[in-house]
């Protein structure tokens, strides 16, 4: 079965093969005219008679060129937005600044796993801004668009590991969301989409979930400037906070910790832009305990 990568390219050497060959023509026929027509050969100027045909020649034959690169283009087009019936969907959403995956059967990750010789269908929304995902080795791109969703597919022919990122500017942390996507035998993703995701509450490691959920992408834990307040010694302390309107200082106690996290709209802290999104769909209550746990704890 023909994947994007072959159509793209066929388009993309098919059009860089014409527009080589224009060039070179152009290029000889320049040259030549400067050298049959120079004033040394032709001290004075003639009168050069219409050309009929001539005329229609050099219209109808960049016409069809024209018509023929459009076709081609056309045709990859058509091949790329026709979804196979036999594709596999996942939800592919972005939000500053990771990527989220969801499958049919509830699993979620960060990373983009896809069984080799399988079509694969991305169904593509954004929780905040427009972002766009592009899987370069797989000549696919498409925007990912808040409150709608968009899609496109690919055949992963071949084992392996490629880069998966948003090629459209969507704010300071821009360069960081970038993931993988990791194309294995059927059978090795089979035992993967079976496994269970979850950990027991006992077993969460804050830390590696605030890596995990792109957390660390706006804030950090050593009291480093970020887009996003720092969680150093933040528990306990004193914020300053914007809430519906009205300024106020508040303690940073556990119930402001999970508020922030669930609903970051509510006490915006100020100096801050209110640029992130809710997490209610995004962490169990096990994970959510386990974040405000490991917040609790740094000093």
């Amino acid at each position: 079965m023909q994947n994007s990568t072959q159509t793209v390219d066929s388009v993309f050497l098919f059009i860089v093969a014409i527009s080589v060959a224009l060039l070179a023509g152009i290029t000889i026929t320049m040259i030549y005219f400067v050298l049959r027509y120079s004033r040394s050969r032709n001290p004075e100027a003639e009168n050069v008679p219409d050309n009929h045909l001539l005329e229609i020649v050099w219209v109808v034959i960049p016409l069809l060129i024209v018509l023929a690169m459009f076709y081609s283009g056309w045709k990859g087009f058509r091949f790329m937005r026709t979804v196979p019936a036999n594709a596999m969907p996942v939800k592919a959403i972005g939000q500053m600044w990771r990527w989220d995956f969801v499958y049919e059967n509830g699993r979620t990750s960060d990373e983009l796993v896809v069984p080799v010789g399988r079509p694969v269908q991305l169904l593509i929304t954004s929780r905040d801004v427009l972002h766009s995902l592009f899987i370069p080795a797989f000549r696919i791109k498409e925007d990912a668009v808040p409150g709608r969703q968009t899609y496109l597919w690919f055949l992963p022919d071949s084992p392996g590991v490629y880069d998966l990122f948003c090629s459209e500017y969507c704010g300071q942390g821009h360069s960081s969301m970038i993931t993988r996507v990791r194309a294995v035998p059927a059978a090795e993703f089979a035992v993967w989409y079976r496994r269970e995701d979850k950990q027991p509450a006992a077993g969460l490691d804050g830390a590696a979930l605030l890596q995990k959920k792109g957390c660390l992408a706006c804030h950090s834990v050593d009291g480093s400037k970020k887009i996003g307040p720092t969680f150093k010694a933040l528990f306990g302390s004193k914020v300053l906070v914007t809430t519906a309107g009205q300024e106020r200082e508040i303690n940073a106690d556990e119930e402001y910790l999970r508020r922030s996290v669930v609903d970051p709209q509510a006490d915006l802290v100020k100096g801050f832009p209110p640029v992130m999104p809710q997490q209610k769909d995004s962490l169990s209550a096990e994970e959510l305990a386990a974040i405000v746990e490991y917040l609790k704890g740094l000093k």
